[in-house]
């Protein structure tokens, strides 16, 4: 099973009042364990940064003019998204972003079914409790000290550990439902099954034990069960 978790920045709250994604950043798991590919890339709003929001993310006007547009990297994020889950803390927000983005460039949108709300479990499993990134970070004594500002990838990274300790702990299934086929990366075969050893393992009986238990077996008679 392939998931993506991911982490949007963007200029504001709400994109029907012309707010835009200005970073999207996914790291892939692969039957809960991380693969390593990640996706990271900031993208120019055509519009001016909030105060409000740099004071969040710290991406200003400077930093993000000459970066791509939405348009000239959606290609390139369909691709690495696929038919994945998207494991996304309080998934409505970056969900409404991105259809928006997608529906602005004449994409189709992602259905909702494809997002794994992070922020609903957590609430689910700890009612009552706070359920901020920051908040399962010190439940689950993740460290994230690097985090002083908001950043699309690095969120997404603290939030797989946290996704993770919230399902069961890391590899909460140990593998063993699926596994990849060797030298298949995330395209490896879905319908695992365990393979007869190449090279059948050596007796652990030493020639003694065997002897002895001939002639054991011989002092049964023809009828013994190990004669049969």
């Amino acid at each position: 099973m392939r998931e993506l978790v991911l982490d949007t920045e963007t200029t504001g709250f709400d994109p029907e009042q012309g707010d835009r994604i200005v970073e999207i950043g996914a790291v892939e798991l692969y039957n809960h364990v991380p693969t390593g590919k990640t996706y990271h890339q900031y993208i120019n709003p055509e519009r001016a940064m909030p105060q409000e929001a740099f004071e969040v993310h710290g991406l200003g006007d400077d930093f993000l003019r000459d970066k791509p547009v939405f348009a000239q990297i959606v290609d390139e994020f369909i691709a690495f998204a696929g038919d994945a889950k998207l494991v996304i803390h309080n998934a409505a927000f970056d969900m409404k972003f991105l259809n928006a983005e997608l529906a602005w460039v004449k994409r189709p949108s992602i259905p909702w079914e494809r997002a794994v709300d992070t922020l609903a479990i957590a609430r689910k499993k700890f009612p009552g409790s706070p359920a901020s990134l920051d908040a399962l970070c010190r439940r689950f004594n993740i460290d994230n000290s690097s985090r002083t500002l908001h950043g699309a990838l690095l969120d997404s990274e603290i939030l797989a550990e946290v996704y993770l300790e919230l399902i069961g702990g890391k590899q909460p299934d140990f593998g063993l439902s699926h596994s990849h086929s060797s030298g298949q990366g995330t395209g490896g075969q879905e319908d695992w099954r365990p393979m007869p050893r190449p090279t059948t393992l050596p007796s652990r009986l030493s020639e003694e034990e065997k002897a002895a238990h001939a002639a054991f077996v011989e002092k049964l008679g023809d009828n013994a069960l190990w004669s049969r």
